[in-house]
């Protein structure tokens, strides 16, 4: 893939990214309940789908992300102080436990230590971006045809593989619609945070990988990639600001990725808790911890799972996996801007979509599009992504339809 076509990437992703948000806007604005799609799902699709959604991130989508978050600081890590392939998974193991452990004693805990590393996380972007642009040597080709001259297919093929790459990377802005009885002003600022933190995002990384193309020569960016080097931004940092900068910017990136690391740990087995309490998961989810009042068993379930993850699968297939999950059931929740307006045709909406339904219809066909490829590109991590939702529907019918019937019914029986 050219440079200039790495670029393109970014930019689609981003671009996608920011047309997914506004859909999400629309349903957070109307209805400003904790849960996030989780919620959208269940009203626009039933019970059924809604379950789905919690199954599938709780196999896959969310506890990937742990896993991948933690493979992903134990190659960082390695970046600077080098370790075998099997010594690189214990680390990212011992983090998860470790991380697990904190937010087991209190949220208090957890969220002290995400504010420490919250400023930290942005120093080696700022650093790289800044000092890469103004002082960076290489001048970058940055044609969108690659020097194999492919056909306009590839070429399109590789543009959406490596689309579906960066939604991990846009992966996150979803949550604010998870903590929207959180925010003040939801109907309002909700919609804001969510168009100007995506966009803000998008050239954020556009700037920063092209400021990585004006340190780095194309051959390096090349050889590093090929063997299965991704920390572009440490190599940058060294040819920048030599090794006593190389490993300052490392540490920092490093920092970041703990950070993103403890504050994925902390929110998503919440989400378990709060579906198990409502008769809807694993009965045994929804206990607090008896001193901490922290969901101890989702947590520490959770952790379980990713673990399994990081012993099974390389950091590549973690983040496709992730990806397709997102993509999977973001496109439904953008069809179900839809179905809710001829749903609750009364409903206030203090934001709508643009271009209603033109937007909409067009995110879901970028979505089965890139489905459609990530199964030609990569048919074992696809099916994988696809057969969990179809085990998600077997547990469902035979473990928590009935469950969950019950807790409506008494719920109903309470509000009479």
């Amino acid at each position: 893939m050219s440079l200039g076509l790495a670029l393109l990437v970014w930019l689609v992703g981003g671009l996608i990214t920011l047309m997914s948000g506004i859909c999400f806007a629309e349903l957070g604005a109307m209805m400003p309940k904790a849960g996030g799609s989780y919620v959208y799902l269940r009203e626009a699709y039933g019970e059924r789908v809604a379950f789905l959604s919690g199954f599938t991130n709780f196999v896959l989508g969310s506890s990937g992300s742990n896993a991948a978050l933690a493979v992903a600081f134990s190659a960082a890590l390695s970046s600077l102080m080098p370790m075998a392939g099997f010594a690189q998974k214990i680390v990212a193991i011992v983090m998860i436990v470790l991380l697990t452990v904190v937010n087991v004693y209190g949220v208090k805990l957890g969220s002290m230590v995400q504010n420490v590393f919250m400023v930290l996380k942005m120093l080696p972007i700022f650093a790289i971006l800044i000092a890469g642009l103004l002082f960076g040597k290489e001048t970058p080709n940055l044609s969108l045809m690659p020097a194999s001259s492919p056909s306009i297919g590839k070429i399109l093929g590789m543009v959406a593989f490596g689309v579906i790459a960066t939604m991990w990377a846009y992966e996150g802005w979803t949550n604010l619609n998870t903590i929207a009885e959180e925010i003040k002003k939801p109907k309002k600022n909700l919609p804001l945070a969510i168009i100007v933190s995506i966009t803000g995002v998008a050239v954020l990384y556009v700037l920063f990988n092209y400021a990585i193309y004006r340190v780095l020569p194309y051959d390096t960016i090349t050889a590093m990639i090929n063997g299965g080097d991704y920390y572009l931004g440490t190599a940058a940092a060294k040819t920048l600001f030599g090794s006593t900068g190389q490993i300052i910017v490392g540490s920092a990136m490093i920092l970041a990725i703990f950070n993103s690391l403890n504050g994925c740990i902390m929110v998503f087995p919440r989400s378990y808790y709060a579906m198990a309490r409502d008769g809807a998961f694993f009965k045994g989810m929804a206990k607090l911890h008896p001193t901490y009042k922290t969901p101890v068993n989702a947590l520490v379930v959770s952790a379980a799972v990713s673990i399994l993850l990081v012993l099974s699968r390389d950091l590549g297939q973690l983040t496709s996996l992730v990806a397709i999950c997102g993509i999977l059931f973001n496109g439904l929740t953008f069809y179900s801007v839809i179905l809710l307006r001829k749903k609750y045709p009364t409903l206030e909406r203090p934001y709508k979509v643009w271009g209603y339904p033109v937007l909409i219809i067009l995110v879901c066909l970028v979505m089965v599009g890139l489905v459609i490829n990530t199964f030609v590109e990569d048919p074992v991590t696809s099916l994988w992504g696809f057969l969990v939702p179809i085990v998600g529907l077997v547990v469902y019918e035979l473990g928590f339809k009935k469950s969950r019937e019950k807790y409506l019914a008494q719920k109903e029986e309470e509000e009479e």
